[in-house]
């Protein structure tokens, strides 16, 4: 596995242990819509929770959740709507960023509530 597949799974898996840790309920991990993927879907409380995971071992460039842009949150967002409906759910969503920055022996988690919200996309 390349070292940035490697740095991902370790980003989601510290990812999942933090949502767990906070009361998250976990529905699916890596879910797959046609070619976009949603990292972890979640439930918290009346909320389901679209969380997208981006982990660099830097913050050098920019910050990790610098790289969810428009055009990857339009993809989440058709991914989300036809989870949501193949799986007849009925509650409000909301969705978040978790951007790890994993830098030898320490790590730093920064949980991104309603990162971004729907809009129409063309």
């Amino acid at each position: 596995m390349a070292e940035h597949n490697e740095l991902g799974k370790k980003g989601e898996e510290m990812a999942l242990g933090y949502l767990r840790k906070n009361g998250y309920r976990i529905w699916d991990t890596n879910w797959q819509f046609g070619k976009t993927e949603i990292d972890i879907i979640a439930q918290k409380k009346n909320y389901l929770v679209i969380v997208e995971v981006k982990t660099k071992k830097s913050n050098y460039f920019c910050e990790p959740e610098a790289s969810v842009t428009k055009k990857k949150q339009g993809f989440l967002i058709r991914a989300a709507n036809a989870y949501i409906k193949w799986n007849n759910i009925n509650l409000e969503t909301r969705f978040d960023i978790i951007a790890i920055i994993i830098n030898q022996d320490q790590h730093e988690i920064n949980h991104i509530h309603d990162a971004f919200y729907p809009t129409l996309y063309k």
